[in-house]
C-alpha cells in the first residue's frame, strides 16, 4: 500500500518537503559505503601509524593514499556538489573529525586550507559539524543510515549471515 501523509500545510509543502527528503535519502544511500570505508581507513592508519616516527608515518599515509586513489578516485568525482556535503557529514559522523581536520592531519595545514577555500566556492565546508541534538538535517541522516544499517548491513536475517543468539 501506498503511504498516507496527514498535514496542516497544503499540498504543494508537503510535495516539497517529501522532494527534498527523498533526495537527502537518495545522497545517503549512495555516498554511506564511501563514508565507512573513509571511517575504517582512518582508524586503520592511526592504528597503524601510532608508534611510527614522522618519516615512516608520511610514507605509510602515502602507500594508502595511492592504493585509495586507485579505487574511488573515478566514482567520488562523479559525485555532485549535494552528495559531496553529505558525504563529509557522514565521514564526521564514522570519525568524529570534521573533513578539515582530517586533510590537516594527512595532508597538512596548508592543503587544508586551500580544499576549504574551493569547498567555500561551492557553497560549502569543510568544517562541518555533525549533530543530530541541534540539526534536523543531522537527525534525518542519521535515522536513513539507522534504515539503511537494519536493511542491509548489520542485518542478522540477510541471506548469508547466521542468525545472533
Amino acid at each position: 500500500m501506498e503511504m498516507v501523509y496527514i498535514t496542516n500545510g497544503s499540498y504543494d509543502k508537503l510535495a516539497k518537503v517529501l522532494e527534498e527528503y527523498n533526495r537527502l535519502r537518495n545522497a545517503v544511500y549512495v555516498t554511506y559505503p564511501y563514508a565507512l570505508t573513509a571511517g575504517y581507513v582512518i582508524n586503520d592508519v592511526n592504528s597503524h601509524t601510532h608508534g611510527m616516527s614522522n618519516a615512516e608515518r608520511k610514507k605509510y599515509i602515502k602507500s594508502r593514499e595511492k592504493e585509495l586513489k586507485k579505487e574511488f578516485s573515478d566514482p567520488l568525482s562523479n559525485l555532485s556538489v549535494y552528495q559531496g556535503k553529505v558525504l563529509m557529514k557522514l565521514i564526521n559522523r564514522q570519525t568524529n573529525n570534521d573533513c578539515y581536520e582530517i586533510i590537516r592531519d594527512y595532508r597538512g595545514g596548508l592543503n587544508a586550507r586551500m580544499y576549504q577555500t574551493v569547498a567555500f566556492f561551492f557553497g560549502s565546508s569543510l568544517k562541518q559539524d555533525y549533530d543530530i541534538a541541534h540539526d534536523k538535517t543531522d537527525r534525518q541522516i542519521e535515522n536513513i543510515v539507522n534504515e539503511i544499517n537494519g536493511s542491509w548491513y548489520f542485518n542478522s536475517y540477510k541471506p548469508g549471515i547466521a542468525p545472533q543468539r
